[in-house]
């Protein structure tokens, strides 16, 4: 596993769903507008 630092003010975890032939990870509706980062943190499936 990569080792990467980043500054931010929250951390958040949650799982990604499904959605058609994509993914999703819902955030709180506080998070609009924002950027935001998302870093997987285990192994890629299949």
């Amino acid at each position: 596993m990569d080792r990467h630092e980043t500054e931010g003010h929250e951390v958040i975890e949650y799982k990604v769903k499904t959605t058609g032939n994509g993914a999703h990870v819902i955030v709180p509706k506080e998070s609009c507008g924002a950027d935001v980062k998302i870093v997987r943190t285990a192994e890629r499936n299949g």
